[in-house]
Formats: C-alpha cells, structure tokens, sequence
C-alpha cells in the first residue's frame, strides 16, 4: 500500500482516532436508546394496570350508588 507523502503518519492516526470516537458515541446512544425502550415497556404495563383499576372503580363507585339508593329509599 503507497501513500502520498502528503498523508503523514498523524493524518491517519486522527481519521483512525475520530473513527474509533464515532463507534463508541454510536455504542452509547444504542445502549441508551435501549434503556428508553424498556423505560416505555415498563410504563406501558403501569398504564394498562392503571387503566384496569379505573374500570374496577367506576364499577365499585356504581355499586356504592346503587346501595346508598337502596339505604335512602327505606
């Protein structure tokens, strides 16, 4: 492999160092777009359960209305 006496030793050195930074930068937003993903799974389950207790309370608050109206009525 020839290289023009122009591209010195130092050139190649930084192209190979501004690489190796772009990979590990890459490598880092990977690892933290990864720690969203299962940020976003988890608060998904927590919405889904929040959502399910919402049901089961308009359900109680319901049969706590139809009580009170029997209380009343006698």
């Amino acid at each position: 492999m020839k290289l023009d006496r122009r591209v010195t030793l130092a050139l190649v050195f930084t192209v190979f160092v501004q690489t190796a930074g772009a990979l590990v930068w890459a490598g880092a937003a990977g690892e933290r777009l990864a720690m969203v993903e299962h940020e976003v799974d988890e608060r998904r389950d927590v919405a889904e359960r929040l959502a399910r207790l919402e049901a089961e309370l308009d359900s109680v608050r319901m049969q706590l209305d139809r009580i009170e109206r029997k209380i009343d009525a006698r």
